[in-house]
C-alpha cells in the first residue's frame, strides 16, 4: 500500500475574521480608507488566501501554485479577475451598509463572475447528502480560475440571504473591514475586538486621562 503523505500546516497568512468567505476576501485590501495595502500581490497570496480559508487543501493550493507558475500569463489573468471582482463585491455589499444605491457597473460585473462560475458548478452525492462540485475548464489561459469560484458562491448566497442586513463596517475609520455580525444584539462594531476594538478602548482611555 503507498505511504500517504501528510499534508504540509503553514501559518496563516490573512486575518480571517469577517465571518464570511466573501468578507473576508473583501478586506484582502488592508486599509482601504487611509493608505491601501493590497495584500494580493501575486498569485501566491491568492493561493494562499484559499488554503487559509479551507476552500483549497494545502496539497490543491501547491498544485495551483505549481501551475500558476508554469502558465504566468494566466496565473495574472486569474489574479486580476480575482481583484476586479473583489473591488465589484466591495462596492455592492458598501452600498448595502451604507444604505445607497448599489452601483449598476459592479452589480453587473459581479453577476457575471456568479454566471461564470454557476456554468461549471454541479451536485454530487457527499457524506449521505450532496455538495457543490467545481469543475475546471479547458481553456488554458483560464484554468486557474475554479479557485476563484468558491467566493463567487459565497458572494451570491449571502446577497440572496437574510444575513445580509447583519453585514457591517468596521467602526475604525481607517480600517472599515467588512463583517458578518453574528453578535446576540447584533451590536459588534469592530473587524476584530483584539485589533481595532482594542485600539478604540485605549484612545479612550488616554482620552479619558487627559480631561482628568
Amino acid at each position: 500500500m503507498m505511504e500517504t503523505k501528510p499534508e504540509r500546516i503553514r501559518s496563516p497568512r490573512f486575518d480571517l475574521t469577517a465571518g464570511n468567505l466573501c468578507l473576508d476576501f473583501i478586506n484582502t485590501l488592508d486599509n482601504r480608507p487611509t493608505e491601501p495595502n493590497e495584500l494580493l500581490k501575486s498569485f501566491l497570496d491568492l493561493a494562499r488566501f484559499g488554503e487559509d480559508t479551507g476552500i483549497l487543501t494545502p496539497a490543491q493550493a501547491d498544485s495551483f501554485i505549481e501551475r500558476s507558475q508554469a502558465m504566468p500569463t494566466a496565473a495574472e489573468q486569474t489574479l486580476r479577475s480575482a481583484i476586479e471582482m473583489r473591488e465589484a463585491m466591495f462596492a455592492v455589499f458598501s452600498a448595502v451598509v451604507n444604505k445607497q444605491p448599489v452601483p449598476k457597473d459592479a452589480l453587473a460585473k459581479l453577476n457575471g463572475s456568479i454566471q461564470y462560475a454557476a456554468q461549471h458548478t454541479q451536485l454530487v452525492p457527499a457524506n449521505g447528502g450532496f455538495a457543490w462540485e467545481f469543475d475546471r475548464i479547458p481553456s488554458p489561459e483560464r484554468c486557474l480560475d475554479p479557485m476563484l469560484w468558491p467566493i463567487t458562491r459565497a458572494t451570491a448566497d449571502l446577497l440572496a440571504s437574510s444575513q445580509l442586513p447583519f453585514v457591517r463596517a468596521c467602526s475604525s475609520p481607517t480600517c472599515e473591514w467588512l463583517f458578518l455580525d453574528t453578535s446576540k444584539n447584533h451590536r459588534r462594531r469592530w473587524c476584530s475586538m483584539k485589533q481595532c476594538g482594542n485600539r478604540a478602548k485605549v484612545r479612550r482611555f488616554y482620552a479619558k486621562k487627559r480631561a482628568v
